[in-house]
């Protein structure tokens, strides 16, 4: 198999974890005899500085004609300052926009080597596995109309939705949870938006299509709430995009980091994967950052773009592995007793336990 991956690594956090990633893929490669080619380019705020852009044609250019594009993060402070339209997150929407990749995937699992790390119970986050499937080209973050009138003091922005595309998210929603547990929960404020009520309504109806898959509808107040409760409840959560943004985010309380979140997103010509945590610039080349969330977004790209789920499962079990066998980076270590890794030794550790597994099984099929 042949594939092209555009690496944007961004700024901050970025390049490190990206470098986490890339590595990975290319021992994937390697071993199942793939030919993945990596081009590498600027985006956000590294991209504004050798550019004057946050996405620079070139860098356009090189994701639309790749099979997959993987990034690290966008954003500073120091960047702050400039108008919402030239800033580093700028460039990112202008990315998700051109690839047109309306699905975004977030996976929010419980690893229980990581149970002490949440502020809840053991009990409450034992076995938790929830795939958020948040709509990403529409509601406020790309409705119009929408402004900031300085002078006058006041700003407004638009949620706007049509039925086909409540429908296609809706979907995806339901493929992925016939390839897991067979339940939906589909989040709104129906009660008081009038764009909720048309999703409830559109949801309710692309449901009869898979009478095999439940369905449940809440309220995003409610939601929040029964997912810090009872997130073993939840399967699949079905969210518009700012509702999915913010749940999705949430979850870390789960996970124990927000630097254990990946995500894909897919629908469109060339589907995107990125942590979901940010640039972190304050810890940007301290060898603090968790590239957890990075690897674990390879394997969503192996899975989603390159077909290979046995080798994403055993990045994901290697990921399994090293938590298992207690090691930390900084975000992960919570006693004095517990010595956190540098970013690269976590990666060097999940490659070892990646090739170890592979090696076993080639051994046991030789057999």
């Amino acid at each position: 198999m042949k594939l092209k991956i555009a690496v944007l690594a961004g700024d901050g956090i970025g390049p490190e974890v990206t470098a986490a990633a890339t590595r990975l893929l290319q021992a994937v490669a390697e071993r199942g005899g793939h030919t993945f080619e990596f081009a590498e380019h600027a985006i956000g705020g590294a991209a504004i500085r050798q550019h004057g852009t946050p996405l620079p044609a070139a860098t356009l250019d090189c994701a639309l004609d790749s099979d997959a594009v993987l990034l690290g993060a966008v954003g500073g402070n120091e960047w702050n300052s400039l108008a919402p339209d030239k800033r580093p997150e700028a460039g990112l929407l202008q990315l998700r926009q051109a690839l047109g990749g309306f699905a975004n995937l977030r996976p929010a699992i419980a690893y229980p080597e990581l149970a002490a790390n949440s502020p809840l119970r053991p009990e409450v986050t034992r076995e938790v596995d929830i795939l958020f499937v948040r709509e990403l080209l529409g509601g406020l973050y790309f409705g119009t109309p929408r402004a900031w009138n300085k002078q006058a003091g006041e700003a407004h922005n638009t949620m706007r939705y049509s039925t086909n595309e409540v429908a296609r998210i809706a979907h995806v929603a339901f493929q992925e949870a016939r390839r897991r547990r067979r339940k939906v929960t589909s989040v709104d404020k129906a009660n008081v938006l009038e764009v909720s009520q048309l999703w409830r309504a559109t949801v309710t109806e692309v449901a009869a299509e898979y009478p095999d898959v439940k369905l449940e509808h809440q309220y995003i107040d409610a939601c929040a709430m029964h997912l810090m409760n009872t997130p073993r409840n939840f399967d699949v959560v079905l969210a518009e995009n700012l509702f999915g943004d913010i749940l999705s985010d949430e979850c870390a309380v789960i996970t124990g980091s927000l630097g254990m979140l990946p995500s894909a997103t897919i629908g469109g010509k060339v589907n995107l994967y990125e942590p979901v945590h940010g640039s972190a610039p304050d810890i940007a080349g301290t060898g603090k950052a968790n590239p957890m969330g990075a690897i674990l977004t390879a394997a969503m790209l192996l899975r989603y773009s390159a077909g290979l789920e046995a080798e994403a499962r055993s990045v994901e079990q290697a990921v399994g592995q090293v938590l298992a066998a207690g090691h930390r980076t900084a975000d992960l270590v919570r006693d004095e007793a517990t010595e956190s890794v540098t970013t690269q030794q976590m990666a060097a550790l999940v490659f070892d336990a990646y090739s170890a597994l592979v090696e076993r099984e080639h051994s046991l099929h030789a057999v």
